[in-house]
């Protein structure tokens, strides 16, 4: 008699999890402090009442709807909305270190060193890499040739961009691809030594390969500074944010750990937006 095998039927495969997003570590003390702030272009106003503590050394991420002032807020925090006519803080008050930034004291110029920002699309200037890099430092007053070429190369390794580069450091900026000069923009941020970095959509024009690049160095830097990034991709957010700000219509709705957030919101709005419901 034949004696037939028993055809084995395969297992499903397991299903598919979406990264966790990562659980932030001991909450710092806060860096940034944004009380009762109320924000105008002119007549037009923006943002509402927004109460918001930013821990240092952590990731936090703005996510919201196109025109909800995420930017704006974002904008705030190294004042660079000064250089809009009619834009203004109406009321409230924003504290970096414990230090009203919009006392009249303050020193702009210095604030916006201890405030870095790296924008939506990369902003090279038409320099050499070791130029763009240096910029900052010779806009500082930096002269010492041996502190420059220091700073320069710790900025490029902290960008993870100075193996990739090292040998070329004379040629164009224009030469590297569209992540490499992000990269480029990150570094020169960080050369003057800053202790808040903001990101405004770092990643938008970026190819899947390069955002993947972009986005570890992001968590990485969380180490050393104090990372804020707008951005409309909730999975950007959810890989690299160690907390979440959800904004509708000018209102900060909920704030909290990135886990918190996209696994089990308090609000109905964020729980909406976050399973694409609208936005």
């Amino acid at each position: 008699m034949v004696v037939m095998e028993k055809e084995e039927i395969p297992h499903p495969a397991p299903p598919l999890k979406l990264q966790k997003p990562p659980e932030p570590e001991p909450r710092q003390p806060d860096m940034i402090s944004v009380e009762d702030v109320d924000f105008s272009y002119s007549a037009h106003q923006v943002l509402y009442d927004v109460n918001l503590e930013i821990p240092s050394r952590a990731v936090t991420a703005f996510i919201g709807p196109s025109g909800c002032g995420k930017t704006t807020l974002l904008r705030c925090f190294n004042r660079m909305n000064d250089l809009i006519d009619g834009a203004r803080i109406t009321s409230g008050s924003i504290e970096l270190d414990g230090y009203n930034i919009n006392a009249p004291d303050v020193d702009v110029v210095d604030l916006r060193r201890r405030v870095g920002m790296v924008f939506q699309k990369s902003n090279p200037v038409p320099r050499s890499i070791y130029e763009n890099v240096a910029y900052g430092l010779r806009v500082l007053g930096a002269t010492k040739k041996s502190a420059i070429n220091e700073a320069v190369e710790k900025s490029l390794r902290a960008a993870a961009l100075w193996d990739e580069v090292k040998d070329r450091l004379d040629s164009s900026a224009y030469g590297l691809s569209g992540g490499q000069q992000q990269r480029l923009c990150i570094a020169r941020a960080l050369a003057v030594e800053p202790e808040v970095v903001l990101m405004d959509e770092p990643c938008s024009a970026l190819d899947p390969i390069a955002t993947a690049k972009v986005e570890e160095l992001i968590y990485q830097l969380r180490e050393n500074f104090t990372i804020v990034i707008v951005t409309h991709n909730m999975q950007q957010a959810g890989r690299c944010s160690n907390y979440t700000a959800f904004f509708y219509l000018g209102r900060l709705i909920e704030f909290g750990s990135t886990s918190k957030i996209f696994s089990n919101p308090s609000e109905r709005k964020t729980e909406d937006y976050i399973t694409g419901r609208f936005g």
